[in-house]
Order: C-alpha cells, then sequence, then structure tokens
C-alpha cells in the first residue's frame, strides 16, 4: 500500500493558500488530514490529468453555513463540497445546492445502473455518497497490561479498563451508544430515546463516566489525544485510526462492537460558475473505479457496492463494511435527529454544565 502522508502535497497547499480560482479551476472542498490526501490522490490528480482542469483543494469543519452564506451573498467561491448526510439533506432542503439526477450518473463498472449500485441511503436529492465511514470506540494497547477492551459496555467500565475517555462534544451518537452500553440492541436504540425515560437512561449510563471524558470537536483530536496519553479510550473515525495505526505505527486498536454507520456525499453548490465541470468532477469521482482507488489510501469503504470487488486483500479487514466489522453495527438515523436535535442539544449542554 502507497504511504500516506497527513498534510496535503505542497503543490495543492501552495494553490488553496495563494491562488484566486480562475474559470480554469474548481474548487474541491472537504474535512482536511489524511481524508483530504487520500482524496487528492484518488481523485483530484487523475481528474487533472484527464481533463486539464486544475484542482484548488480547500478545507473546513463541516456544517452548512459557509455555504448558506456564500450562496445568500451570490458569491459562490466553492464548487464541491464533501458533507456528512445529515448537512446535504438540510442544505438540499435550503435550497442551497444543485439537485442531481441519478440517471445522469455513471453507471458501475458491472453495467448496473447508479440507482442500484451505490448502497442504501447512498443518493440524495443533492448528494452523491462516496464513502462509508465508522464512529468506532479505539484504545492505546499499551495503556493495558492484562485483559484488552473489546466491547462498547467496556468503554464504560472505569474499574476493569480505568483511564480518561474521549468523546465527541455532542448528544448525537454519545446517547445511542450509552443505551446500548447498558443493554438496549441497536435495532430498538431510536424507539427508547424517542421517550423521556430513554433519555434519562442515556444520560444516566453517561453519568458514570462523565468525569472522566475529555471532550473533542475535531477529527483530528481524538488520534492525538491517544497518541498523547491524555485518554486509554476514546470514540473517533475509524480512517483516523487506521492512518495512524497502519501508516504511522501507533499501538491503537479499534473496537468495532456497535460502531456507527455514516455516509459522506459530495454535493454542489448551487451557484457556481462551474456547474459543468463541478458535476463532471463529482461523475468522475464517484464511479467504480475511483471510490476503490480511495482505499489505497484510506479505510473508508466506497459507496459503490461494484467498487468492493477491486478493494485489496489488504485493505479490505479496514473497511467499516467488511462484514466481521459491520456485524453489529448501526445506522445513524438523521430523520430522527433532524426532529430532535435542538431539544437534546439543549439537555446535552446543560448536563455538561451541571
Amino acid at each position: 500500500m502507497k504511504k500516506l502522508v497527513t498534510r496535503l502535497p505542497m503543490a495543492v497547499a501552495v494553490a488553496a493558500a495563494s491562488m484566486t480560482a480562475s474559470a480554469e479551476d474548481l474548487t474541491v472542498v472537504s474535512w482536511g488530514g489524511a481524508y483530504t490526501a487520500s482524496q487528492v490522490e484518488a481523485y483530484h490528480k487523475p481528474f487533472t490529468a484527464q481533463t486539464g482542469t486544475n484542482i484548488i483543494s480547500e478545507n473546513y469543519s463541516g456544517g452548512i453555513a459557509e455555504i448558506k452564506a456564500q450562496v445568500e451573498a451570490g458569491n459562490v467561491t466553492w464548487d464541491v463540497v464533501d458533507l456528512e448526510k445529515a448537512d446535504v439533506i438540510r442544505a438540499c432542503d435550503e435550497g442551497l445546492l444543485v439537485e442531481i439526477n441519478p440517471d445522469d450518473l455513471p453507471k458501475g463498472d458491472n453495467g448496473v445502473a447508479a440507482v442500484d449500485d451505490f448502497v442504501a441511503g447512498g443518493l440524495e436529492d443533492c448528494g452523491v455518497a462516496n464513502i462509508v465511514w465508522g464512529k468506532i470506540v479505539a484504545f492505546d494497547e499499551s495503556q493495558f497490561s492484562g485483559k484488552k477492551p473489546s466491547k462498547l459496555v467496556d468503554f464504560f467500565n472505569l474499574k476493569e479498563f480505568p483511564g480518561k475517555r474521549g468523546l465527541k462534544k455532542t448528544p448525537k451518537v454519545n446517547l445511542e451508544r450509552a443505551l446500548m452500553a447498558d443493554g438496549v440492541a441497536g435495532g430498538e436504540v431510536y424507539n427508547v430515546l424517542s421517550t423521556p425515560e430513554g433519555v434519562e437512561r442515556a444520560f444516566a449510563k453517561l453519568d458514570e463516566i462523565k468525569e472522566q471524558v475529555v471532550w473533542w470537536e475535531a477529527g483530528s483530536q481524538p488520534v492525538q489525544l491517544l497518541a498523547d496519553g491524555e485518554v486509554s479510550m476514546t470514540t473517533a473515525y475509524n480512517g483516523r485510526i487506521y492512518n495512524a495505526s497502519e501508516v504511522e505505527g501507533k499501538p491503537f486498536k479499534i473496537i468495532w462492537d456497535a460502531q456507527f454507520a455514516e455516509l459522506d456525499f459530495f454535493a454542489i453548490v448551487k451557484g457556481t460558475k462551474n456547474l459543468d465541470k463541478a458535476m463532471e468532477f463529482l461523475k468522475f469521482s464517484t464511479d467504480t473505479k475511483r471510490l476503490a482507488d480511495q482505499t489505497n489510501y484510506i479505510s473508508y469503504a466506497p459507496a459503490r457496492k461494484s467498487s468492493i470487488a477491486l478493494v485489496s486483500d489488504k485493505m479490505m479487514p479496514h473497511m467499516a463494511t467488511s462484514p466481521e466489522n459491520f456485524a453489529t453495527a448501526v445506522p445513524v438515523d438523521h430523520v430522527w435527529w433532524a426532529d430532535h436535535q435542538d431539544e437534546l442539544n439543549e439537555r446535552f449542554n446543560a448536563w455538561l454544565n451541571k
């Protein structure tokens, strides 16, 4: 496997920092670090080689605020953006993204139409999925001399597995994890969380570890918390842990039990002056070969079924969607969160400040 650097190539970094996009350029926005580096190798460079279009790579921290500001100001400088599913749905509903006809997308290399080739939920009105990834628990193997943690419940077991815990500073998925660690089956977690008693139960479980939690916000932070010894276990994104352990040689291990499966999407900002090129890039970057190529650089699974056969035997065990890893996976219910986000954010913030 090719060695992956966690910074952008110098030419791309200089372009992002110092160039003003011209009519020959396309600005593609993503999350930075090892993830963006994998996209540069799998998508940007081949697209430029094929079309002559220069890609300006920019990073952001997620959400739709910057997209909304550009569209409302009539000054759109971003062309294609990598978005999480909930943000694709919201931005589309608010008229901030270009609608995409799935019939316009390329068929899989096996001849299967896009509507049948993408994983469930992989096509939205304004977005096309590129990866399937897991919100997982990881631990530093060097901090446990005897028995190693192996299940989600171990994250909440401070007696048998001592040490600080890293958690993302949000109620989303933390509440689900708490309920599952308290015995709720994955298929029932949102039904239970829909009741006042279920919410109380989730927060009560989080109370058990609250005093030992170190909160994080950016995807790079959990890896750094483990590397610095500030936590012994943390929630994280599977690709970040893969890069730290398999590429950088850190003694970090993933617990796949009860991972929460997510999708990322490419979307086109409404009002882009480069609509045709942006659509060409989106189609190119979500075809069978390109989605498989990205797995050579990071362990995020391709969102096309036809791409799976092209994933190397070496990389397949690291994919969130490999059968062994996916056995207890739970899909994040973004529709449910859209209905409950505000109230649970308020409750979560109040809980943090208690």
